[in-house]
């Protein structure tokens, strides 16, 4: 116990401000780069909260709790709205905040979103994130099978692996890089803030009827599940076994469906012509440099491992503000529902006898899932009555030789 105690004060130890660079832990959630962001106070102490490095999202975002605590002010007739049932205002944004000792500047972002939640989203920790408004200012170095990320001024970073040449939006930083998939040539944005890869529509819809031995999946599971909105329980997953991406080919990369009504504002935010993005399912074996002031991705690759499928229970999931987690769907599973005696509006309370509720996403995906065939008993609530399923462990989205 007096170990723990000691780690954990040293965790709230904030670091000394120092240097060009920053090197700190990851902790990969969902495929989601959170990592230890202190933020200066009014009264010239630092808070330790969680950050979201999040090369897809151009908006700063940030908890309630981090505007009080750093005394940021709300903007003057910005209108409130809501996200995933969340009220969400607009606040001044903070000047800077501190990572491995180092000074994040973010006076080029003028306002936050400021969500009235206990994180930034349903299922997360993050109370802030880092926008690619924000990252396009430095070096930055995500190494995956480290779990490590750097930070550094331009310049100042040491890249390694193959360089392949990205068009980054000046506005906002968001990247696209050359890719291919089946002979035919598309941009796909680089998106380390997203826990799967995605596609539009008309592309996947033809790989999909092009390819009809390519595993595939209805009904989002593990990292294929993005938010918990309803939209997911209905959710088309592919298995493609080659994408080739900048100067690297992936091998066996999922992709989710990305809504056609959607492309023309991300192409726009894009700044280019985009088929969809690859997220963090596809760079588990990568040390990913950026080098943003020179629109040049490197991938250097560390592993070689690919995982057999998406192994877990079968069932889609809504965090909620308050905790808990709703089951919005079950998928199929060789034509019949992957979990009988589950239905929509289910409350998951208890995964082998631990608690759901306040677990972030990473974490209750890790007590779903397991090895094809094992059991996992399920703690549901329905109308206010517990009751309990057993759920078999099966293979979502496998890996395939097969063309």
């Amino acid at each position: 116990m007096s170990v723990i105690l000691v780690l954990a004060s040293a965790a709230q130890t904030a670091p000394q401000i120092a240097s060009q660079s920053a090197t700190v832990p990851v902790t990969l959630d969902h495929n989601r780069i959170i990592i230890d962001v202190y933020l200066p106070l009014p009264d010239g102490t630092q808070k330790r909260v969680r950050g979201w490095v999040d090369t897809g999202n151009t908006e700063l975002w940030i908890s309630e709790r981090v505007a009080k605590l750093m005394a940021l002010q709300p903007v003057v007739d910005a209108k409130e709205t809501t996200m995933l049932g969340a009220k969400v205002r607009v606040f001044q944004a903070p000047r800077v905040v501190l990572i491995g000792g180092m000074k994040i500047d973010f006076s080029g972002i003028r306002e936050a979103r400021t969500v009235a939640a206990e994180s930034i989203a349903p299922g997360s920790s993050a109370e802030i994130n880092l926008p690619s408004t924000v990252l396009l200012n430095y070096d930055l170095v995500m190494d995956y099978t480290e779990r490590e990320l750097t930070l550094a001024a331009l310049g100042q970073a040491k890249f390694t692996g193959k360089a392949a040449k990205a068009f980054v939006n000046p506005p906002n930083g968001y990247i696209q890089v050359p890719a291919q998939i089946e002979g035919k040539a598309y941009q796909l944005t680089l998106d380390l803030g997203s826990c799967f890869s995605m596609l539009a529509a008309d592309v996947f819809d033809r790989l999909a009827t092009e390819n009809p031995k390519w595993p595939r999946n209805t009904g989002a599971v593990g990292p294929e599940l993005f938010w918990g909105v309803q939209e997911e329980a209905s959710q088309h997953s592919l298995r493609v076994p080659s994408v080739q991406y900048g100067s690297v080919t992936l091998a066996a990369v999922g992709f989710a469906t990305l809504p056609q009504a959607f492309m023309a504002f991300y192409r726009q935010r894009a700044g280019a012509e985009t088929s969809g993005l690859i997220g963090g399912n596809a760079l588990s074996n990568y040390r990913i440099g950026i080098d943003y002031a020179h629109s040049t991705v490197y991938f250097d690759q560390r592993a070689s491992y690919i995982a057999p499928g998406i192994d877990v229970v079968g069932v889609t999931l809504r965090p909620e503000l308050d905790g808990r987690f709703t089951i919005i769907g079950v998928s199929e599973y060789e034509g019949k529902p992957a979990v009988p005696g589950v239905k929509a509006g289910d409350v998951l309370v208890m995964i082998d006898k631990v608690p759901a509720k306040g677990g972030t996403m990473g974490q209750v995906w890790s007590l779903l899932g397991g090895t094809p065939g094992d059991t996992r008993v399920l703690t549901l609530e329905r109308d206010g009555k517990p009751f309990t399923v057993n759920a078999t462990v099966q293979r979502f989205l496998p890996v395939s030789s097969e063309k």
